[in-house]
């Protein structure tokens, strides 16, 4: 079983990485391709907005086809498209490449999450998933230096290196992995496998939530680092060590999740864990530097102790469609971490700066809470965690 979370964590970490990865090099990008500062982003962005929109076609279309294949072959495109960026001649080229990255690793990111219930014993899966979350994690904290490091050389070597890792971990797939055949219906439509979410009332109060959750900390890690710059007077170096803290706060939340849902049990660990957050959302914009480092490393390792347990949930609701459900939870997360964003710029320039937003991701976290609790999908956690040993 120890095979299986090593690849799960490589594939969640080179994801990861790939979508951190662009971030030091946008400077040295947007003086190769002479575009402006305004549409130089959308070189981040055509990654996620590939990632959002197929994640909504992928885990449907998964569900009816063998796991281990698209994994594997998703796996490969993702390889060969982010390859392809270190080749990208012009802004419009790399674009298409993002996009395409994006796409593949919409295909790929969803079946680690629906092939850990199939592939690990129940008692394993809660951990399973922490580990799988910490690839992400690590990903958050290492991705920027390893991009810098490897551009050091030349910027397309990052792209090359991960795509060659990508095409290894393909392999690894193909040679570990076992069959993760449909049980049925697999010839059904695209819309008709949303129908059971769609129509249970946990599964629609819990993606609410999800919603909401994903929101309140993405509007208020959009401008940390702005409001570390502008408060703090941190230099961008300083941003980045401190962004590296904050990573592997969510990197020690996701490796002793499982651990501290054995403790106190699921119910308890949202409830108390959401509750903490939103009190340090408020207080965090009125501390002083060193404290507020403390406060937010607390803060990312209490969501890496609650994204995985909550996505273990949520997969949990339908075996038969675990693909669908990592989908459009990977969706969910992409919306509400852009929507965050916008909203963040709204509050930090017009709403009392970082203090507007630590309570609107507050608000946000306490509604998630009651909206959790009111939907049954934490409450109903013992129940719902029988479903996880059923085959896929």
């Amino acid at each position: 079983m120890l095979k299986y979370s090593i690849l799960f964590f490589l594939v969640m970490f080179m994801i990861g990485t790939d979508t951190f990865l662009i971030a030091p090099l946008l400077p040295t990008l947007q003086a190769e391709y002479g575009v402006s500062t305004g549409i130089a982003g959308w070189m981040i962005g055509a990654y996620t907005l590939g990632s959002a929109l197929f994640a909504l076609v992928s885990g449907p279309l998964s569900d009816g086809w063998n796991r281990r294949t698209v994994m594997i072959c998703g796996l490969a495109a993702f390889s060969v498209s982010t390859a392809l960026c270190g080749f990208a001649d012009s802004y419009w080229m790399m674009l298409l490449f993002r996009f395409l990255a994006g796409v593949s690793a919409a295909f790929t990111a969803p079946q680690v999450w629906a092939s850990i219930p199939a592939v690990m014993p129940p008692q394993r899966i809660a951990k399973t998933m922490g580990i799988a979350f910490g690839g992400l994690a690590a990903a958050q904290a290492l991705g920027v230096p390893i991009g810098s490091w490897l551009a050091a050389a030349d910027w397309p070597v990052p792209f090359w290196s991960i795509g060659a890792f990508s095409l290894l971990l393909a392999v690894a797939a193909f040679l570990l992995l076992p069959d993760m055949k449909p049980s049925g219906q697999s010839r059904a439509s695209i819309f008709s496998r949303y129908m059971p979410l769609i129509t249970n009332g946990r599964a629609r109060g819990g993606f609410l939530a999800y919603l909401l959750l994903h929101l309140g900390s993405g509007t208020a890690m959009a401008f940390i680092g702005k409001w570390m710059a502008d408060h703090f007077e941190l230099s961008i170096g300083g941003i980045g060590n401190v962004m590296m803290g904050l990573g592997c706060g969510t990197l020690l939340g996701s490796v002793i999740s499982s651990a501290v849902i054995r403790k106190l049990g699921s119910t308890r660990t949202v409830t108390s864990g959401m509750l903490l957050l939103a009190l340090l959302y408020i207080v965090g914009p009125h501390a002083g530097l060193s404290p507020a480092v403390m406060i937010y490393f607390v803060i990312f390792t209490v969501l890496g102790v609650i994204f995985p347990l909550v996505m273990g949930l949520l997969t949990a609701l339908n075996a038969s469609i675990r693909g669908t459900i990592s989908s459009l939870a990977n969706s969910t997360m992409n919306g509400a971490n852009t929507l965050g964003a916008w909203l963040a710029g709204l509050l930090y320039v017009h709403f009392a700066g970082y203090a507007s937003i630590g309570i609107f991701s507050a608000v946000c976290i306490v509604l998630s809470l009651v909206t959790f609790r009111l939907g049954g999908l934490v409450t109903g956690a013992g129940s719902e965690a029988k479903q996880q040993s059923k085959p896929a």
